[in-house]
């Protein structure tokens, strides 16, 4: 399943609430302020919680 993208409009990063963006492979929603990314599984569910996000430089 495919990530809707309309729920980009309503969701924020669960750490510091700024907006996110989707991944150049679309696995993952990316916070600019803080980094993070959080992974997108097989069915399309963002998975918005800090312990399953990684932090890139």
């Amino acid at each position: 399943m495919k990530f809707n993208e309309k729920l980009l409009e309503i969701i924020v990063c669960p750490e510091c609430k700024a907006d996110l963006k989707l991944t150049t492979d679309k696995k993952g929603l990316r916070c600019d302020q803080c980094k993070r990314v959080y992974p997108i599984d097989e069915n399309g569910i963002p998975h918005l919680l800090l312990e399953e996000a990684t932090v890139e430089e």
